[in-house]
């Protein structure tokens, strides 16, 4: 067990070096829209950069959020699956808690769904498919992101190994916690639909 997680020590702190670069901060900085913490909810996600006004930059911000998580998997499967979960996890914890961001960093929706797709094509795709219906449906984002992990999470332990369905299992709670304001907006009715600005 020990010499396990000695082994996973190598890709985690990949996948968090990878996690953690910032891409939402960096985004709006190069744009000229000063420090994204400073504007919405303070989140460094895309969906806060889409309150600048600016879809294009939210778009990019999304993607490369996504992708660090990909990239991260991707490498680490050269050297086998179970190097891949190590820097997926490390994938995550480092975009919510990125060290040069004094480990306040973003809710871990987009590199969730990056290390999906890097673990198990069909269950990012499952996970993307349930956030659009959801999306359309409900036109909340937080939660269609907060029942698209959940059902990624069930599927994987049909479509992907057992440790992978551990790791997307284990960062359900994970996810919902960095969610709990979205949680009491929706239980209260006050969290923003998708289109709809931003009342406080």
């Amino acid at each position: 067990m020990i010499s396990t997680l000695i082994l996973l020590l190598g890709p985690f702190l990949l996948g968090y070096l990878l996690g953690s670069i910032p891409f939402g901060l960096l985004l709006t900085r190069a744009a000229g829209l000063g420090d994204i913490r400073k504007v919405g909810s303070g989140n460094i996600g895309a969906t806060n950069v889409l309150r600048t006004g600016h879809k294009g930059l939210a778009a990019a911000t999304l993607l490369l959020d996504a992708l660090k998580g990909v990239v991260a998997v991707l490498i680490a499967d050269q050297v086998g699956q179970l190097m891949a979960v190590g820097a997926a996890a490390g994938a995550v914890i480092g975009h919510m808690f990125p060290v040069w961001l004094g480990f306040k960093g973003g809710k871990g929706v987009a590199t969730t769904l990056g290390i999906m797709w890097g673990l198990s094509w069909p269950v990012g795709a499952i996970a993307c498919g349930t956030w659009l219906l959801m999306a359309a449906a409900f036109r909340y984002s937080s939660l269609a992101a907060l029942i698209s992990v959940v059902v990624a999470a069930i599927a994987a332990w049909f479509l992907t190994d057992h440790h992978a369905a551990w790791l997307l299992t284990l960062l359900v709670p994970l996810v919902w916690v960095r969610h709990h304001e979205n949680i009491a907006r929706l239980l209260n009715g006050t969290e923003s639909k998708i289109g709809q600005s931003k009342k406080t």
